[in-house]
């Protein structure tokens, strides 16, 4: 079976499983097909060890079987990963502090040597629970974002994105069908902070008449999302210049807000 283009990372226990480096390393690798053996002499790694990781990494519909070749004795195990790309759901944790604690607890695992003893003290019934409620303290924080111009609200829209967009292109992949999707980017130069508000009205009534112009009753429904965020490079500080950046002729230098839509 091949593997779909991408798959969307929701469940904390299964994003455990893939945080330790050698499963990271793996799950990279295995883009392109291999079996323990081919692996074992490629990192250098016991097979055993290698065979143990692939074991979990399948039992988490991570990889999957592609082969099997008979050998001298035994039957190789050709794997290779489900998805080209794992996507992670922002709302899986708590918080980036907590995402940071979980890779560190992995791959303290991972450096105790990543027995079965050891990953199964760190994937007990407590660690689920916790991810769940996590997930529900993010979501709540989210719901209560109401200004149209806060930073956690675009991201709350840009997350809700990635997880749709994620999972209905995997239902379209396994169809064998594309799902249609468009992407429009602009760069724009504001003179004042006040000029971002204006454009976003602006910005807001011409969304509403070609939005009204293609709307049918009866066809396919559409998300539509627009988003705008200070380039890389630029630093919001409180009205002033950002260190490093120049005024020139009233106007913010290259490096400059971005809109998406």
């Amino acid at each position: 079976m091949a593997a779909t283009e991408m798959t969307l990372m929701d469940e904390p226990d299964r994003l455990r499983v893939a945080l330790t480096p050698i499963r990271r390393r793996l799950l990279a690798r295995l883009r392109d097909p291999a079996s323990a053996v081919q692996l074992a002499a490629e990192f250098g790694l016991p097979r055993q060890r290698v065979g143990y990781h692939l074991r979990v990494l399948e039992e988490a519909g991570l990889i999957e079987l592609v082969e099997e070749r008979p050998r001298r004795g035994f039957v190789e195990r050709v794997m290779g990963v489900t998805a080209n790309a794992f996507l992670v759901d922002p709302g899986v944790l708590t918080s980036p502090g907590e995402a940071a604690e979980a890779a560190e607890a992995a791959e303290a695992a991972e450096a105790d040597g990543g027995d079965e003893t050891d990953e199964a003290s760190g994937d007990g019934d407590g660690d689920g629970a916790t991810g769940a409620t996590g997930t529900a303290e993010v979501a709540g924080v989210f719901r209560r974002v109401a200004d149209q111009y806060a930073a956690e609200h675009l991201v709350e829209v840009a997350a809700g994105t990635v997880r749709d967009v994620t999972r209905m292109a995997a239902a379209a992949d396994r169809q064998g069908v594309r799902l249609l999707t468009f992407t429009l980017e602009a760069r724009v130069r504001f003179a004042e902070p006040g000029d971002v508000h204006d454009f976003t009205d602006a910005l807001a009534d011409a969304f509403s008449q070609v939005a009204a112009r293609f709307d049918t009753p009866g066809g396919r429904p559409y998300r539509l999302v627009a988003g705008g965020h200070p380039a890389p490079g630029t630093r919001e500080t409180g009205g002033r210049l950002a260190p490093g950046t120049r005024e020139t002729g009233g106007r913010l230098a290259p490096g400059t807000p971005e809109t998406r839509s």
